[in-house]
């Protein structure tokens, strides 16, 4: 739907009162715009626009943003995201598991330097001086994560029937090696079997990790099993539409391209 300019800015001024509730949208556009010009405008106007639009709630736009931010290992940004995704609605742990994620889908490098920003954030977004220790992973045999890694491929490749643990190992490895055990055991069997985010909650954070990486061909994967993690169609776009802004335009328009193919296939094969 088309907006007029006035519009359009008082839908940034809503996303701006949720980010910084204590200071006025005006005096932030004002300083933005002073700052930084042309660029400054378009981060309160564009950047506030898009997270007041309806299609995703502004918790699943925080995490997708955090999981990005965190790839990417941007330092001031994520400080601030961590922030306001406390503000959004999630919680410390949640946006804890997101770093996990990043080990698997990005590297441990970005995840720990990440980690130490989202610390900072933390701490601001609490109000604390400093965060009580974490709980180590819980220690898993071999044989546990290929149970556990044999229920996310399951939900993840759409098998209708549950998947023997071994036979799930095997089908990896024989795709890809090496890299398919590590996937498996890890990916699979340690991260995404956790209680702390849910499956879809996951899958917002992988599509969007995917995409700030431009590694579209996996997308063919991760957009379908978003869908049986209980994303809809309209929000797997919107999430790549948001990161428009957070990736940039390139990326996001092939990104688009493989979701829509992805779709097209689920389509043909009904």
């Amino acid at each position: 739907m088309a907006q007029s300019y006035a519009e359009r800015r008082a839908s940034s001024a809503e996303t701006f009162k949720a980010f910084a509730p204590d200071v006025a949208p005006e005096r932030i556009a004002d300083s933005f715009a002073r700052r930084q010009g042309a660029l400054g405008s378009f981060a309160y106007e564009v950047v506030g626009g898009i997270w007041a639009r309806p299609q995703l709630s502004r918790r699943d736009r925080s995490l997708l943003v955090i999981s990005v931010l965190a790839a990417q290992a941007r330092d001031e940004e994520l400080v601030t995201h961590t922030r306001i995704g406390l503000r959004n609605g999630l919680t410390q742990s949640e946006i804890e598991e997101v770093l996990l994620h990043v080990a698997a889908y990005a590297g441990f490098p970005a995840a720990m330097a990440s980690s130490r920003r989202i610390d900072q954030g933390l701490r601001e977004g609490l109000g604390v001086e400093a965060l009580p220790d974490r709980a180590p992973a819980e220690p898993k045999s071999d044989d546990e994560r290929d149970r556990d890694g044999a229920d996310v491929l399951r939900t993840i490749a759409g098998s209708p029937n549950a998947i023997e643990p071994a036979q799930g190992l095997a089908r990896m490895q024989a795709l890809l090696g090496e890299v398919g055990v590590t996937a498996y055991r890890f990916a699979f069997g340690d991260v995404w079997s956790r209680p702390q985010l849910t499956r879809r909650d996951r899958s917002i954070v992988v599509i969007a990790i995917l995409v700030s990486l431009g590694a579209v061909a996996e997308l063919d994967v991760h957009a379908p099993a978003g869908l049986r993690h209980g994303l809809t169609r309209v929000e797997i776009e919107e999430i790549v539409n948001h990161l428009s802004l957070y990736a940039g335009i390139p990326r996001a328009v092939e990104a688009i391209r493989a979701v829509k193919a992805a779709f097209a296939r689920l389509d043909e094969a009904k």
